[in-house]
């Protein structure tokens, strides 16, 4: 949903993968912590494979998907970028079209209004 500066409101979603739990942890908490997501679900282990530097890899990886706010998903992809340890690492972000009217009131309590 669009306001009519073009700000997007309602929820989104980041979906990222790290090397481990403890990281994907590491960075729900700085993101928690500066308002920026509502929630993070981290999966322990999932398999990635990817090309990289030409080769086709395999990598164990956990998996995080942050909830946050369509007005706070671009500050949260920039301070997640900021914060991961990898150099490229895939941060994927979309907005819902459509949130359970409660789950949305709790989600834009949770973080901080853009600003």
């Amino acid at each position: 949903m669009n306001q009519p500066d073009g700000q997007q409101t309602g929820a989104a979603m980041i979906w990222c993968p790290f090397p481990d739990t403890t990281v994907a942890g590491e960075a729900a908490e700085t993101l928690l912590k500066e308002k920026l997501i509502a929630c993070a679900n981290i999966v322990p282990m999932i398999e990635s494979v990817f090309e990289w530097e030409g080769a086709i890899s395999r990598s164990q990886e956990a998996g995080a998907l942050f909830k946050t706010s369509g007005a706070q998903v671009t500050d949260a992809v920039n301070r997640l970028r900021d914060i991961h340890p990898y150099d490229i690492p895939a941060i994927m972000a979309w907005q819902c079209d459509h949130t359970a009217p409660v789950t949305l009131d709790w989600l834009l309590g949770a973080v901080r209004e853009q600003g």
